[in-house]
């Protein structure tokens, strides 16, 4: 009876054994298979600022706290301004692995799968790298995040990034190109170090590297073909080390012009994306949004290489500028709805361009120097976080689509139901963003009866007139809307 009740008792703990790897084994490979699934790269920049540097830390932020000094120095420029932002999680380091696992987690649980991270090269070495190098790649669960660099090659002068010390001396400090030589130090750390990591993001197997600056890059190179010289190389060391080829995205402001597409041609740019929507700031979300819209519509009418879609959650940048005010800030019709709103705009361009990666870029993950980010705050705790679960896992219903709406709601750039029209069903439309006396409504450029990338602007259809009343209510069809 002991002998049989001791081999029931060793079956019984072998048959649990057996059912735990089973459970490790299914539970692995659903990750996986969810990992595979994901339809959407929604990929956040980081700004890896919130850390001492070895470098040049004691420099600029003399407290060994890194940007989180600057931060907490913000104030109020009006009433309800919302200054100094304050973190949820408090002032983390975020060259902390623990703080990095927690993001991840963070980040993963409602649809973001990537991080951007800004990546400096400034007299002669990597500036800011620890967030990267001591905090996310020593995380125990970054297999869970892609990752990939986007060179912040832009200029920095003495005062910008420490105005309390610095004050008025704005000499330039930092020169953000870069000669042949430094570049291929570069092009070498990239690869061995970060292209190499199983988890770098790629497209068809090539390693995305984004450029902030494309005048920068062709004055520290000399030149146009000095500059495709350069990056060919960059290419052939990339291949060397394995790759297919190398993606090269580029951060793009402004509008084209023919100059640009000549040079992204010569340069053979894989493709173009936006840091955030523009340093024309608009005070109003929505306005600022649909701006940003139109100048995407208007270089997606003349490339032949995708624009992944951007979407921005703020900006505010006053604890860097004690000169600026309420006019530099984006303070209208901000909220975690609107911004849930225009990442809805972006999925849905993405669907609506089957031919390339379904890449949403966002400004940002944690750039409280400027008012864009989405880690949790004392203002909207995980709202922003939330509207990115709800938008990406298809779940999310704006108040502005509802039939219902009421008789004074501002459209801007969303959804307006072909019910108010006077014709059904429903639809989107967009208004233009030139904010004149009279607006107009039209179908989305990007509609399903759009049959190829290069339909031109008069090709929209027109559905109707808006009359700006200057008083900030708008009429269609003589139907008032705020």
């Amino acid at each position: 009876m002991n002998k049989m009740h001791k081999l029931s008792n060793k079956n019984l703990s072998s048959l649990f054994l057996i059912f735990i790897c089973l459970l490790q084994f299914s539970c692995t490979n659903t990750e996986k298979n969810l990992k595979e699934k994901q339809e959407y790269n929604v990929a956040a920049y980081i700004w890896p600022s919130c850390h001492h540097d070895e470098r040049f830390g004691d420099m600029l932020w003399p407290e060994k706290t890194g940007e989180w000094e600057i931060i907490k120095k913000g104030t109020a420029r009006f009433e309800g301004h919302y200054q100094p932002k304050v973190p949820l999680w408090g002032y983390e380091m975020d060259d902390d692995p623990i703080v990095m696992e927690k993001w991840i987690d963070a980040a993963t649980d409602h649809g973001i799968n990537t991080f951007i991270f800004d990546w400096y090269w400034f007299d002669e070495g990597p500036f800011l790298e620890s967030t990267l190098n001591n905090g996310f790649l020593k995380a125990r669960n970054r297999e869970k995040m892609n990752f990939f660099l986007m060179w912040a090659n832009h200029d920095v002068k003495q005062n910008y990034w420490n105005v309390h010390k610095y004050r008025d001396i704005d000499t330039l400090l930092w020169d953000g190109a870069v000669d042949l030589e430094n570049f291929k130090i570069i092009v070498e750390r990239v690869i061995n170090h970060y292209f190499n990591q199983p988890n770098y993001f790629t497209i068809d197997g090539m390693p995305v590297f984004s450029i902030f600056s494309i005048h920068n890059l062709l004055e520290g190179f000399g030149g146009l073909e000095q500059t495709r010289e350069a990056l060919d190389y960059f290419r052939e060391m990339t291949k060397q080390a394995g790759f297919p080829g190398l993606h090269l995205q580029l951060i793009i402001y402004g509008l084209p012009n023919q100059s640009i597409l000549k040079t992204l041609e010569k340069l053979q740019i894989n493709s173009l994306t936006q840091y955030n929507w523009g340093w024309m700031k608009e005070q109003d979300y929505i306005k600022w949004a649909t701006r940003a819209i139109d100048i995407r519509t208007r270089w997606d009418t003349l490339l032949s290489i995708p624009f992944f879609p951007n979407v921005s959650i703020g900006w505010d940048d006053t604890p860097r500028f004690p000169h600026k005010g309420e006019k530099d800030i984006v303070r209208y019709n901000k909220s975690p709805e609107s911004f849930a709103a225009f990442l809805q705009e972006a999925k849905d361009y993405c669907d609506e361009h089957p031919e390339q990666e379904k890449i949403i870029t966002i400004f940002s993950w944690n750039e409280w120097i400027e008012g864009g980010y989405l880690l949790p705050d004392r203002k909207y705790g995980f709202e922003y976080l939330n509207k990115v679960k709800e938008v990406m896992a298809g779940s999310y219903s704006s108040s502005l689509t509802q039939q219902n709406m009421s008789s004074c709601e501002f459209f801007g750039n969303l959804q307006i139901q072909r019910a108010i029209l006077n014709t059904s069903p429903a639809i989107d439309a967009v208004v233009s963003p030139w904010w004149g006396a009279r607006r107009k409504v039209y179908l989305p450029y990007s509609s399903r009866n759009r049959p190829s990338r290069n339909v031109r602007n008069a090709e929209y259809q027109l559905l109707v007139s808006v009359e700006d009343t200057g008083t900030g209510i708008f009429h269609i069809n003589g139907m008032p809307f705020c």
